[in-house]
C-alpha cells in the first residue's frame, strides 16, 4: 500500500507542470477542439471524457433530449478532474469537470478557460467524509497533528477542504503543516485506514456507504458539515470556443441546467433506473453497481448557476498557500452565467 503514497511537494510540481504545459498548448494555438470552422458554421458534436460506470450531467441531459442538435462524442474516460479541464484547454475535448480550485490554478496559468455551469457539489445525500477508525483518539483538528490523511489527490478538493477544517479550528500554519496528507487511491483507502497505514481516510459516494456499512468506522468531519451545501465543481471551456460557438455552448449549458433540474424532482429510483439504461446502451462493458447508490449531484444553485462565493473560497484558499499570487484573479474573470438559460423568460 505504501507504494501508493505520493508526497505533496512531488504532486504539486506535476500538477504545475502539466498546467503550463496546458497554457503553454493553448497560447501556441494548438487547441483543435477548440474553435469553429471558420465558415461561420457552430461545432455541434462535442468531444468529452466520462467516467467508468457513471453518467455524468451532460451525457443524462443528452438522453432526455435536452441537447436539440447538438451531439455528445465520447473518446474516452478519465479519473482526475485536473486532467480533464487541461484537455479541453489544449483542445482535445471542448468541456471539461473539475473542483474549482483546479479551474482557477489552469487559469492562473493563462489558459484561457471560463466556467460555464456547476459540475457536482456537496449536500446531505452527496457528500466526503474524512474517516477515521472508531476506537480512534483523534477527536478535533488538533489530534491530527503527525497524522497521516488519506486522499485521491494533492492540491485539490479534498486537501482544500482539510486545510479549512484546520484553520477554522484554530491550527496555526506551522501546525497545519504538520498534517501529512497522502494520496491513497480512493478503492484502498478503506483498506488503508483500517490496516493503520493512515490515521484519516476520505470517502465519497459508494466507498463510503459500503464502509460505514461495514463498521467500525466514524467520520471526523463532512464537507457539507464544515461549508454547507455547495457546488464544488464545474464545466470549463476554452473563450475561443465560447466566442465561435455561442450557440451550441448555449443549448449544451442550458440543457445541463435543466438534467440537474430533472434529477432533482424525479424520483430516485427512476434516475437511477435512466442512468442503468444509459450505461448499458453505450455498450462499454461497464458495471453498473455504484449507481445503485446514486443519491444526489450535489449541486447547490438552481439550475446550476455560479455564484461569486463558490470560486471566492478557493482563490482565498489558493492565495494563503501562494500558488497564486492574492488579487491576481476575481471570481467574475473565471465564470459566465450567461449562456445558462434555464428559468429565465
Amino acid at each position: 500500500m505504501a507504494a501508493a503514497f505520493t508526497s505533496s511537494p512531488t504532486s504539486r510540481r506535476q500538477f504545475l507542470t502539466l498546467l503550463g504545459i496546458s497554457a503553454a498548448a493553448v497560447s501556441c494555438g494548438t487547441a483543435t477542439a477548440g474553435g469553429g470552422s471558420g465558415t461561420g458554421a457552430q461545432i455541434k458534436t462535442l468531444k468529452y471524457q466520462g467516467s467508468v460506470g457513471a453518467v455524468s450531467l451532460p451525457e443524462l441531459a443528452a438522453d432526455l433530449g435536452y441537447f436539440e442538435d447538438v451531439k455528445l462524442e465520447w473518446v474516452g474516460n478519465t479519473i482526475s478532474g485536473p486532467q480533464d479541464i487541461q484537455s479541453a484547454a489544449t483542445g482535445q475535448t471542448h468541456f471539461g469537470s473539475a473542483f474549482n480550485g483546479a479551474v482557477i490554478k489552469l487559469a492562473a496559468a493563462k489558459a484561457p478557460i471560463k466556467a460555464v455551469i456547476s459540475s457536482y457539489g456537496s449536500d446531505r445525500y452527496s457528500y466526503a467524509g474524512y474517516f477515521v477508525l472508531e476506537d480512534s483518539p483523534i477527536r478535533s483538528a488538533r489530534d491530527l497533528i503527525g497524522k497521516k490523511v488519506g486522499m485521491n489527490t494533492l492540491g485539490a478538493h479534498y486537501q482544500a477542504l482539510l486545510d479549512t477544517y484546520l484553520s477554522r479550528n484554530g491550527l496555526s500554519k506551522a501546525d497545519a503543516g504538520k498534517v501529512e496528507p497522502l494520496v491513497v487511491p480512493p478503492v484502498n483507502t478503506e483498506q488503508a485506514l483500517r490496516q493503520k497505514q493512515i490515521e484519516v481516510g476520505v470517502l465519497t459516494g459508494i466507498l463510503r456507504d459500503k464502509a460505514v456499512a461495514s463498521g467500525g468506522i466514524r467520520p471526523l468531519f463532512t464537507d457539507v458539515e464544515l461549508l454547507g451545501p455547495f457546488s464544488a465543481g464545474t464545466y470549463i471551456m476554452t473563450e475561443r470556443f465560447i466566442k465561435q460557438n455561442p450557440d451550441t455552448v448555449r443549448t449544451f449549458t442550458t440543457g445541463v441546467a435543466k438534467a440537474i433540474e430533472w434529477s432533482r424532482t424525479t424520483p430516485r429510483e427512476k434516475v437511477v433506473a435512466r442512468m442503468t439504461e444509459i450505461v448499458k446502451k453505450r455498450g462499454r462493458n461497464e458495471d453498473t453497481t455504484a449507481l445503485q447508490y446514486w443519491r444526489s449531484y450535489g449541486i447547490a444553485e438552481t439550475g446550476g448557476r455560479i455564484p461569486d462565493k463558490e470560486f471566492q473560497l478557493w482563490l482565498d484558499w489558493l492565495g494563503e498557500r501562494g500558488e497564486i499570487k492574492k488579487g491576481q484573479l476575481k471570481p467574475s474573470d473565471l465564470y459566465t452565467n450567461e449562456f445558462n438559460g434555464y428559468g429565465k423568460g
